[in-house]
């Protein structure tokens, strides 16, 4: 698998997949909208089953097990894998990256 680099200012949309789309994968989406949120970022944040994982997502959120079959659905986009549902130090550093305007750089 090649990563997928995208330039802060171009992330637009963050998405956050997941098997079937409820429960603690919610929950983690909520959480990320909050860190987008307190760091004033511009971007919209949203939830979706892995399979319907819309198009123009510039950055894919998904537990480490899914990542795979993430990036074959959108290998587009930056997919970036945590580990736990709660308090993953991932979603902490990809909201601090694009605070900084780094690049994000999925697998």
């Amino acid at each position: 698998m090649s990563s997928v680099v995208k330039a802060a200012a171009d992330v637009q949309w963050i998405v956050l997949a997941c098997e079937a789309g409820m429960g603690s994968s919610l929950m983690v989406t909520n959480a990320l909208k909050k860190k987008v949120k307190k760091a004033k970022l511009n971007i919209k944040v949203t939830h979706s089953p892995v399979h319907d994982i819309p198009g123009a997502a510039d950055v894919v959120v998904t537990h480490q097990g899914l990542s795979a079959r993430v990036k074959q659905v959108a290998p587009h986009a930056a997919v970036v894998p945590f580990r736990t549902f709660l308090n993953d130090p991932a979603l902490t550093q990809l909201v601090n990256t694009l605070s900084a305007g780094g690049d994000v750089v999925g697998i």
